[in-house]
């Protein structure tokens, strides 16, 4: 098993930054993959950015290149968005996932953080 645990939301105006974490425990040998997705109120919940633990792998939404960026600490097993030039639209709850070795599926998930941008 993995815990997955996030920080780091909030409110901010449109324009501002907000930095997310978001921290594996467990059995954090078999991660595979962490990622970053997010669900805003009366939509389906979608991916953000990803980062691969053992292959080359990084990816970000369409909607947010060039804004965000998702970085990592391999000896804590954690994972960071740096969200710039927040708008409106970025408004949601966000979840911190990990994908485990073998797995098609991301699998744990953390409790979500709020992230509100007001105009």
């Amino acid at each position: 098993q993995v815990q997955v645990v996030e920080s780091g939301g909030g409110l901010v105006q449109v324009g501002g930054s907000l930095r997310l974490s978001c921290a594996a425990s467990g059995r954090t040998d078999r991660v595979n993959v962490m990622a970053w997705f997010r669900q805003a109120p009366g939509k389906e919940r979608e991916i953000v950015a990803a980062f691969g633990w053992r292959a080359t792998l990084l990816y970000y939404a369409e909607s947010v290149k060039g804004r965000f960026n998702i970085s990592r600490d391999k000896v804590k097993t954690a994972i960071y968005l740096q969200m710039n030039n927040l708008k409106p639209e970025d408004t949601a709850v966000y979840y911190c996932a990990v994908k485990g070795l073998g797995r098609s599926e991301y699998d744990f998930w953390g409790q979500g953080t709020q992230v509100t941008v007001s105009s």
